[in-house]
């Protein structure tokens, strides 16, 4: 079969790069002291995780920064912080990953789904329509997949609608609009450092406020029992003084390991987004102009990371799109799908979510029925890139101009 369908990709689209040597030795240095715990110091030092904090705030340029458990957490810690009612309708893209109608949900608040454009962001006639229905205060914006809205012209909407936003940036950290970072338009923002974003400890989260209440309230939140003056990206200690007997705790810190790791990262996070940047231009010139495929433009005012790609199969049926998957995954390129029927892996959509109330969101299906998408880690080069946009490009050209398949099963794709 390999000779029949030509060349074959044989890099990972899993493996990571390695952590900086520099924070190989922070983290050993914290394992042989044994201080984990982010409030565990000795007299006179200062915690890993407060100073992964500091750091934080000033590359976003934010007053505050809470370090957390993970991406996941950070989201609900900020819808509780924001002081989410029971069953509030609380917005919401409908393209997104679940963790984010998930941290909704778990809040105990309701997720209210808005549509999808074509350029994979959230639509705005839609929002207001469902902000003016729902009465909805809060919109918890997901930049999915890197890809940034107008966000001036969303701001001025949600001011309009009187919507609070919070940023889900997992996949936007390092990146922008008209030169603001991602994460410093809405009244909160929360960032991931799980292995597949941009910076890697396995799991993490960061949340970011100039608002002094709500941080205050996200750090008690977060477990900080009445050691917040242990933070360093933080409010007064008067600010806590009319938050710290009500707040309850939701324990999900960081420890002082992870935040070793994650230190030099920053340090470097400005030239992975420009090494991304490449990998995702080699991919794109590749595959432009290829019959039947659709890319998605990237706005001018947008400074994206490229740590995924997507491309649409517009009007391909469910056989075509599992057989196109299939042939490429022969190849060794590993294509997710968000039309699948079923949930595979971390790849699903909303109407898998059930515990989210039944909606109808026609454009968003259309979008969704023919939409891929792919990993883009650093360890590959520009050349693999090409190579992957090779064999894209042939099967698409085979499949697509080919009579119409038997249905096959798509492929499962960690």
């Amino acid at each position: 079969m390999m000779d029949q369908l030509g060349e074959r990709f044989t890099g990972s689209f899993t493996q990571q790069e390695p952590i900086p040597e520099e924070g190989i030795e922070a983290a050993l240095a914290v394992l042989r002291h044994g201080r984990l715990h982010r409030y565990n110091t000795a007299p006179g030092e200062v915690a890993e995780a407060a100073l992964l904090e500091e750091e934080f705030a000033a590359l976003t340029g934010a007053k505050y920064c809470l370090a957390v458990a993970s991406g996941g957490y950070a989201m609900g810690c900020a819808l509780r912080a924001l002081e989410v009612g029971p069953g509030e309708p609380v917005l919401t893209n409908a393209f997104t990953l679940a963790p984010v109608p998930g941290a909704i949900a778990a809040a105990g608040a309701t997720p209210i789904f808005v549509e999808t454009t074509a350029d994979l962001v959230i639509d705005f006639a839609d929002l207001a329509e469902k902000a003016r229905r729902t009465g909805a205060r809060l919109l918890m914006l997901s930049h999915m997949r890197g890809h940034i809205c107008d966000m001036s012209a969303l701001m001025t909407l949600c001011r309009t609608l009187g919507l609070r936003v919070i940023e889900d940036c997992a996949h936007t950290m390092g990146a922008g609009w008209e030169g603001v970072a991602s994460g410093r338009h809405g009244v909160m923002a929360c960032y991931s450092m799980q292995t597949y974003k941009h910076i890697n400890s396995g799991e993490g989260g960061f949340l970011i406020s100039d608002d002094a209440e709500l941080m205050a309230r996200a750090i008690l939140l977060s477990g900080s029992y009445m050691l917040y003056g242990k933070h360093r990206a933080a409010p007064p200690p008067e600010v806590f003084e009319t938050v710290r007997m009500v707040t309850p705790n939701v324990s999900g810190r960081m420890d002082n390991l992870r935040a070793a790791i994650l230190r030099p990262q920053l340090k470097v996070l400005g030239d992975r987004v420009a090494r991304w940047e490449r990998l995702y231009r080699h991919l794109e010139a590749g595959l432009q102009a290829t019959p039947g495929l659709s890319l998605v433009a990237r706005p001018a005012a947008e400074v994206f990371v490229g740590s995924s790609f997507q491309f649409l199969l517009p009007d391909w049926s469910p056989a075509r799109i599992a057989l196109f998957l299939q042939r490429a995954v022969a190849r060794g390129v590993e294509l997710k799908w968000f039309g699948a029927p079923e949930p595979v892996a971390f790849t699903s959509r909303y109407d898998h979510w059930r515990y989210a109330r039944p909606q109808s969101l026609p454009r968003t299906d259309r979008i969704l029925a023919g939409l891929i998408d792919l990993r883009l880690p650093l360890t590959f080069a520009p050349e693999d890139c090409d190579q992957i946009a090779r064999i894209i490009r042939a099967e698409a050209l085979a499949v697509g101009q080919g009579p119409e398949p038997e249905a096959v099963a798509a492929p499962a794709i960690q």
